[in-house]
């Protein structure tokens, strides 16, 4: 191993025990339930909502995809920061309303919201089942992210599978025993070695390469005017339609995915999260520094084989090793804290609704009440626990062993999550949406997502396939409402 590696290698390490440490101290003092585990007791204010969530923004992909497309494909890029600031503007309103209805009857996840929403354990079963199937994928991408990261920053040294492993463990270990607010506080760590990391490249890498930002517009104006407009380069037909379709999609089915909702529960008060909503999209333009890193790098090394390495391809031959090691652990933390929420949020999905006898709202499966609430909110935690290493040992088979199966299905997940929009959240305020509905809605969405895609239709005639599924979705469920109408409200859909 060099000296560079050795550098980059020891410090790496040095950071994942001062993550677990982090994580440790985070915890001491604190509830051992399930509620203090999977939702910090609803007790983080702004400030750590503000860097849980934009943490979980903040990814691996955002370090490698970001450049990676604006490499290979350019403009069609801009959809991630179009999305995420849409969606901040939409998590203003829906944020509040989950957490209000979630603290009004004691509710963890998207799972036990629908569960108590229809009175059926069935339907927050299904809401679990489905959340995992492309919860999963996400984890895997986050385990493979880091070990691309770590593999560049340390020129080598650290093997793909080594540190693959080292992440999961790490993860695990300090969201088994500190839960959410661990990742908020790993969270805080890793958000300022971001911002430095990519203010220092936001001014580095276009001076160092090709002159500074303005000599870069300008090349790109006149030799690659291709990646500035849609559809841009080979992109694969991702116009301005797929554009426009893709951020409205994402902005909606990013304030139920299942990690963001624990964001919204873990919060001190509905304020919290409305304040966080007027922060997060400011934190969303260091998005662009990776994007100006992407298109940097067609100059500087235009035959690079794997797009995705743009980045840490630029920053290991210009930087020394211990500024490469310090933005490689920034890459790694990115990676570690959304891949942690993940995982506790799957466990969470299952611990309480699936394995834990439910929330009890269902009066065909009520709980037994054999060892007090406090004997039951124990078991349930440990059984969410005991998912969540689950759902990590099956993403960390999946980038050891089958590296692009559960990859593949990454692409769908926003459209797969986004068939839950009606069943978590617009049944909050749809009183007559009854769980046959919604449940029928739901496959009927699925049902037309893997047919668009297993067909190579997807996007359709520009048109985002997740956009066309969910209209079959809410035109199922308003159908089956219309014709097979359920009780009245006292019944069935307690007010939000």
């Amino acid at each position: 191993m060099s000296g560079s590696a050795t550098i980059a290698t020891t410090v790496f390490a040095l950071a994942m025990a001062a993550t677990i440490g982090i994580g440790v101290l985070s915890a001491r003092g604190r509830s051992k339930g399930l509620a203090e585990w999977s939702v910090s007791s609803r007790g983080l204010g702004v400030l750590f909502i503000w860097l849980l969530m934009a943490g979980e923004t903040y990814t691996s992909f955002s370090f490698l995809g970001t450049a990676g497309w604006s490499y290979s494909f350019g403009a069609p890029i801009l959809y991630l920061v179009a999305y995420l600031t849409v969606g901040f503007a939409v998590a203003y309103v829906v944020g509040p309303a989950l957490w209000t209805y979630a603290s009004r009857h004691g509710l963890i996840s998207i799972a036990d919201i629908a569960e108590f929403r229809f009175r059926s354990r069935p339907v927050g079963i299904l809401v679990a089942v489905v959340a995992t199937v492309f919860l999963v994928p996400y984890i895997q991408v986050q385990i493979q992210g880091m070990g691309v990261v770590v593999h560049a920053m340390t020129y080598g040294g650290v093997d793909l599978k080594v540190a693959a492993v080292v992440s999961f463990v790490v993860a695990e270990v300090f969201v088994l025993v500190s839960g959410l607010r661990g990742s908020a506080w790993v969270s805080a760590v890793k958000d300022v070695l971001v911002i430095l990391a990519v203010v220092f490249l936001a001014v580095y890498i276009p001076v160092h390469y090709v002159g500074g930002l303005g000599d870069l517009m300008e090349r790109m104006v006149t030799e690659k005017a291709e990646w500035l407009t849609f559809p841009g380069h080979a992109s694969g037909g991702r116009d301005a339609v797929w554009f426009l379709s893709t951020v409205a999609l994402n902005a909606v089915t990013i304030t139920v995915f299942p990690t963001t909702v624990a964001g919204y529960l873990g919060a001190k008060s509905p304020n919290a999260l409305r304040r966080n909503a007027l922060l997060l999209p400011w934190y969303q333009l260091l998005l662009f520094v990776p994007m100006v890193v992407g298109v940097t790098a067609l100059f500087a090394m235009p035959a690079l084989g794997n797009p995705d390495l743009a980045l840490f391809a630029l920053v290991t031959d210009s930087l020394p090793a211990p500024l490469v090691a310090a933005i490689g652990v920034a890459g790694a933390l990115s990676a570690l804290v959304p891949m942690s929420v993940f995982m506790l949020s799957i466990g969470t999905l299952w611990g309480r609704t699936v394995l834990g006898g439910g929330n009890g709202s269902d009066p065909r499966a009520r709980r037994a009440a054999d060892g007090g609430a406090e004997a039951r909110d124990l078991r349930a935690k440990r059984l969410s626990q005991a998912v969540c290493v689950l759902a990590g040992l099956l993403a960390l088979a999946g980038s050891l062993f089958h590296p692009d199966t559960l990859v593949e299905l990454s692409v769908l997940s926003y459209e797969g999550l986004a068939q839950l929009v009606p069943v978590v959240l617009l049944a909050l305020f749809w009183r007559r949406l009854t769980a046959r509905a919604a449940v029928a809605g739901l496959c009927a969405g699925l049902t037309v997502m893997l047919g668009l895609w297993g067909t190579d239709h997807d996007p359709l005639h520009g048109i985002n396939g997740g956009v066309i599924a969910l209209a079959a979705n809410l035109a199922v469920a308003t159908a089956v409402t219309a014709l097979a109408p359920g009780p009245g409200r006292s019944a069935a859909a307690p007010a939000p």
